[in-house]
């Protein structure tokens, strides 16, 4: 199969290099002073609605949260109080993830499919939520999530070079900040992190990887993870970058401290509308967009479906 190497990069892996690569110059350096008054910030916009909480209650916020609330109430509503259900959409994530994270480690044959059937095997002995759907699953599904795996691995390999061990590539990249007295958690799962600062010279990227369309809301994802990374560590990431497999580009955004800022309002009014809603007994407004397509309740709403009816074609 050595014959079937590629000898030198497509445009696409070029695109790759030029997107993440930057000489020392490029990358900016932020006040020492940032990431203390981002905390200072959040936690005086934070505290007036712990007192809405039970003694012992924690407020938690993930992407998933901060990307529906502000959006459609009913959408919110039925997410929050509907139960987890996995599904080989959702599974397929995890198993990519896990594949490539073995590619970009492993020596030695990195086929997609290779990679794929240990990921499912590592996962299925894992203690993850996805152990119980590997072990339950039938072969139907189980082939199906294969090939969407194997799929997703694929166009990872053709779009991207090989990462050097030098780029400190770190895959499935947890991050983690308490606020106001541990009460509030921020909590975020980076697809892939490039890079590492210098002080507080920036040089991590940040990336997500996506399939289908590209939507607002997944900028707002990296934002997020972000300042999440900037209070953690103090310095921020130089740049976020989305990557649609499907389409083989970015959506690239470099980290600027209006950037971050503004992420912090976010925050802020994200929680205020989680804990109004907490003891919401009222009609939920309706805010139609592209997550009508998958929203649990867009057979019953009417104003989504007429979204999607007047917006053909698209996925």
């Amino acid at each position: 199969m050595s014959d079937l190497a590629p000898t030198e990069l497509n445009l696409a892996q070029r695109e790759v290099l030029e997107q993440l690569g930057a000489t020392r110059e490029q990358r900016p350096v932020f006040s020492e002073s940032l990431a203390r008054e981002l905390r200072a910030e959040l936690e005086i916009g934070l505290e007036p609605f712990l007192a809405s909480l039970g003694p012992d209650e924690e407020l938690r916020l993930a992407k998933r949260q901060l990307s529906t609330v502000l959006g459609c109430q009913r959408r919110y509503l039925a997410e929050r109080d509907a139960p987890f259900v996995v599904s080989v959409a959702i599974a397929r994530g995890t198993v990519s993830h896990k594949a490539i994270e073995l590619g970009i480690n492993r020596q030695g044959d990195k086929t997609p499919s290779l990679l794929v059937d240990d990921a499912l095997a590592r996962l299925e002995n894992d203690d993850q939520w996805v152990s119980e759907f590997l072990q339950t699953c039938d072969q139907a599904e189980r082939a199906e999530l294969r090939s969407a795996a194997v799929e997703h691995v694929s166009k990872f390999e053709e779009c991207w070079p090989e990462l050097k061990p030098a780029w400190r590539p770190v895959t499935e990249s947890t991050m983690i900040a308490e606020l106001v007295r541990d009460r509030v958690v921020l909590r975020g799962k980076v697809d892939l992190t490039i890079g590492r600062p210098d002080g507080m010279r920036a040089g991590k990227v940040l990336i997500d990887f996506k399939s289908g369309r590209s939507m607002p809301s997944h900028l707002d994802d990296l934002r997020f993870y972000a300042l999440v990374e900037t209070l953690r560590i103090g310095t921020p990431p130089r740049r976020l970058a989305t990557y649609y497999l499907d389409q083989g580009r970015f959506l690239p955004e470099d980290v600027t401290v209006d950037l971050l800022e503004s992420t912090v309002s976010r925050v802020i009014a994200s929680a205020e509308r989680i804990v109004a809603l907490a003891e919401f007994d009222g009609e939920p407004t309706e805010s139609p967009g592209p997550a009508c397509r998958w929203c649990a309740e867009r057979d019953d709403c009417p104003s989504g479906q007429r979204f999607i009816e007047d917006d053909p074609g698209q996925i």
